[in-house]
């Protein structure tokens, strides 16, 4: 591209992005975010998920030649 097709692409752009209006915040939102943040229930992890972590440690301790397919895989 030689410098007029960037001037004609930089002006098409600025034709069809309307300029930002008002980008200050009105209101700080960090007391809204700690209040979100309180009122927030704890994560309760199901039983189940706790049984299959257990044994894909266990089978990671019993048989470790797996580990490097696997980290392969991720």
């Amino acid at each position: 591209m030689n410098p007029n097709d960037d001037k004609a692409l930089r002006d098409l752009l600025k034709q069809s992005i309307a300029p930002v209006r008002d980008a200050e915040l009105r209101r700080d939102l960090w007391p809204q975010m700690l209040q979100r943040l309180d009122e927030a229930q704890p994560v309760r992890v199901p039983w189940f998920d706790w049984v299959l972590a257990a044994l894909a440690s266990a089978a990671l301790i019993f048989f470790p030649g797996v580990i490097p397919a696997v980290l392969y895989h991720l």
